[in-house]
C-alpha cells in the first residue's frame, strides 16, 4: 500500500491557500484551528495524470470541485466560503504547476479556521487549502496487477439517520480509519464495511463492485454510500462497452461467491480483490472484466481515449 509521505518541511513544497500560492510552511494550521478539534471540514481527493504529450490532465476536476462545494453546503461551511467551484478548480491546477507536477494527487480542503472554540462557534473564517503531491498506486502496484486481500470489518457503515453520505466530510472517516487499521492488523490489505442489515456497502475509502455471470454489480447509492466519481465513471464506461450492470443489495456470502471483485476510487483507481475473509474470489487474481475495465480506465485518464476527453482538464507544467 502506498502511504503518501509529504515533504511538508521542504522549502520547495507549495500549496494554494485562500487564492494564493504560498510555501507549505506558511500554511501550517494554528493549534486552535476549529476543524482540527471538531472534525468538520469538507475535502476531495483528485488525480492528475501525465499524457502522451508530456502535459498534465486532471481527471473530472469540475465534478470533484462541484461535489466539494456541495459538501461544504451540506456541512454549513458555505456561509463564509469566499471561493466558487471554478476558483477551486483553478487553484488545483495552480497547485500542480507550482510544484512542477504533471501527474499527482490533489487534496482541496474547506475548513473552519481558528477564532472561537466550542461546538457552537459559527463566526470563524472559512479557509480553503489545496495540497498537491506525487502519489503512486494507493493499494500498491502488485495490488493493481494481482489483487489484494480484503476483510469484512467489525465496524459498520452508518445509516442515513447518522451520516449524510453525499457530503465528503473529514469526521465521516473515523469508522473507515478504524476498519482499515483492523484489516491491516489482521493481515489483510483493505476492509469492507457492511450496514446494520448485513449488506455490503463499500470499503474503507473505495466503492466496491463484483462480477457474477458477466454482470457487473455494485451497491446502490440509496444504501448510504458515497457517490464515488470513479464509481460513476466505471458504470458509464461499462455500459458504453455493452456490459450488463446492476445496482442492487448483496450480502457477504454472495460476495464470497462472485467471479470477480474490485474496488474503485480516485486513490485506488481500479484495484482487483483476490480474496475476502480468506476465501478466494474466482481464480484468485485479476479477472477478465476487471482487467478490461482497468485498462480502459487508464486509457481514459491518461488521455488515450478521445471519447472521454471531456473528463480531462489539460494543463502545462
Amino acid at each position: 500500500m502506498a502511504i503518501a509521505v509529504i515533504p511538508g518541511n521542504s522549502p520547495d513544497v507549495r500549496v494554494w491557500l485562500n487564492g494564493s500560492i504560498v510555501d507549505a510552511q506558511a500554511a501550517r494550521l494554528p493549534h486552535l484551528t476549529h476543524s482540527f478539534h471538531y472534525g468538520l471540514a469538507a475535502f476531495e481527493g483528485i488525480r492528475a495524470y501525465e499524457t502522451a504529450s508530456g502535459q498534465g490532465a486532471v481527471f473530472r476536476l469540475h465534478d470533484h470541485c462541484k461535489r466539494l462545494v456541495n459538501s461544504a453546503h451540506i456541512a454549513t461551511l458555505d456561509a463564509g466560503l469566499q471561493f466558487t467551484a471554478q476558483d477551486i478548480a483553478d487553484g488545483c491546477v495552480q497547485a500542480l504547476q507550482a510544484n512542477k507536477l504533471a501527474a499527482g494527487y490533489l487534496r482541496p480542503v474547506i475548513y473552519i479556521a481558528d477564532g472561537a472554540m466550542g461546538i457552537g462557534a459559527a463566526a470563524n473564517p472559512i479557509h480553503v487549502l489545496i495540497a498537491a503531491w506525487k502519489w503512486g498506486a494507493y493499494l500498491g502496484e502488485e495490488g493493481l496487477r494481482n489483487g489484494i486481500a480484503a476483510k469484512i470489518s467489525a465496524f459498520q457503515r452508518p445509516g442515513h439517520a447518522t451520516v449524510m453520505s453525499k457530503a465528503k466530510i473529514t469526521g465521516h472517516y473515523v469508522n473507515s480509519i478504524l476498519a482499515k487499521r483492523e484489516a491491516l492488523a489482521c493481515g489483510a490489505d483493505e476492509a469492507i464495511l457492511l450496514n446494520e442489515q448485513g449488506y455490503v456497502t463499500e470499503a474503507s475509502g473505495e466503492n466496491i463492485f463484483m462480477v457474477q455471470d458477466g454482470v457487473l454489480i455494485t451497491p446502490p447509492l440509496g444504501l448510504n454510500i458515497l457517490g464515488g466519481i470513479t464509481r460513476a465513471t466505471i458504470l458509464k464506461m461499462a455500459r458504453d462497452l455493452g456490459v450488463p450492470t446492476e445496482e442492487r443489495l448483496f450480502a457477504r456470502d454472495e460476495l464470497y461467491c462472485a467471479d470477480e471483485v474490485f474496488l474503485t476510487g480516485t486513490a485506488a483507481e481500479v484495484t482487483p480483490v483476490r480474496e475476502v475473509d480468506g476465501r478466494k474470489i474466482g481464480a484468485g487474481g485479476r479477472g477478465p472484466l476487471t482487467t478490461q475495465l482497468q485498462r480502459a480506465y487508464f486509457e481514459v485518464v491518461q488521455g488515450r481515449n478521445a471519447d472521454y476527453a471531456r473528463w480531462l482538464t489539460p494543463f502545462s507544467v
